[in-house]
């Protein structure tokens, strides 16, 4: 049976009118009813004439993501989950990858309001050069670098990130970890991450736990931080550090790559050396053993990142910009708990 507007009416409970404002972001309607009418429209399944639309309001309907690159496992999960999140909400997107180039990002920022309404870049800086007309269509930046005036934000809570390792590290008794690129941001960072030293959030988390963060190794990773990367810092590592008891992983794939040398080398995991990655990645339930991570919830970025998004293009957003830091969660697994666990 088909669902039309009339069905998400009555289904909400609200006019078709109000529908149709709902739907084609007009401003002035109350941000209960909103989510009444979009609740509805998720249950019914229900998906606006996206033309029609785009005739009545000069809106396209369609959202552009810019992202570095799609071959890394995270990046394209984190795109997905935001694509899935936009067709339930009656959008399109178009996914641009950047390739980390400035020009290509601007170039993604300077089409909203001809081929966009709005724009979400991940893990992106915004080129200077466009700052000044970020009112005319919203942009929201996901994981990003450092913080920006007058853009919408979505983050994954790194502090809480940090502070579970060091707590679960404390609970292991470990007490030597060293870490593999520039533990302690979101695993949408870009790929050449380490630069010798530990953050800051990462060194008060380990402070707390009664390690010395000037006496804990850290391997940079260049170019990319990739598994390839971590099978080579996780050799280095032992080689010069023979001491460490965990290995703390800018992201899964590095994770990955580490578990790989230490498995050729015959490093029993974790009763040798534990590992712990970034990321949640489905890679790290079948790795042998399964790998602990950190989730920054993919589906929870995309759905709050939207929320904003729409909220700019609905004029119900207030005129500030909003910062959202999102809860993480440590999955714990045979990688720091050893055999059976998880």
């Amino acid at each position: 049976m088909r669902v039309t507007m009339r069905d998400v009416a009555k289904h909400a409970g609200v006019s078709i009118k109000t529908v149709s404002r709902v739907v084609n972001f007009e401003p002035h309607t109350r941000p209960e009813v909103i989510q009444r009418v979009r609740a509805s429209i998720d249950e019914l399944g229900w998906v606006p004439n996206g033309a029609a639309r785009a005739l009545r309001t000069g809106l396209t309907g369609i959202v552009g993501i810019g992202v570095a690159e799609l071959r890394r496992p995270y990046l394209a999960g984190l795109v997905e989950a935001l694509v899935t999140e936009a067709n339930q909400r009656g959008m399109q997107v178009a996914v641009e990858p950047t390739l980390r180039d400035p020009e290509r990002v601007r170039r993604i920022l300077e089409a909203r309001g001809r081929a966009f309404d709005g724009v979400v870049l991940i893990g992106h800086d915004l080129p200077d050069a466009v700052a000044d007309g970020l009112g005319q269509r919203p942009v929201v930046v996901v994981q990003g670098k450092q913080e920006q005036a007058g853009v919408d934000r979505v983050d994954d809570d790194v502090v809480e990130a940090a502070m579970l390792v060091g707590r679960h590290l404390a609970v292991m008794g470990r007490t030597r970890p060293a870490v593999l690129g520039a533990y302690g941001g979101s695993p949408s960072a870009a790929p050449g991450a380490g630069a010798g030293r530990i953050g800051a959030v990462l060194s008060a988390a380990l402070v707390t736990t009664g390690i010395d963060p000037e006496k804990v190794p850290v391997m940079p990773l260049e170019p990319l931080a990739d598994r390839r990367a971590g099978a080579r810092a996780a050799a280095e590592v032992l080689s010069r550090h023979p001491e460490v008891d965990a290995l703390l992983c800018v992201n899964d794939e590095v994770a990955l790559g580490t578990l790989a040398t230490l498995a050729a080398r015959g490093v029993d995991v974790p009763g040798g050396v534990a590992v712990i990655g970034y990321g949640n990645l489905e890679d790290g339930w079948f790795s042998t053993p399964s790998l602990t991570t950190i989730d920054p919830g993919r589906d929870r970025l995309a759905r709050t990142t939207f929320d904003l998004l729409v909220g700019r293009l609905d004029g119900t957003a207030p005129a500030h910009a909003r910062a959202v830091v999102l809860p993480v969660k440590l999955v714990r697994r045979e990688s720091t708990l050893g055999t059976g666990a998880g």
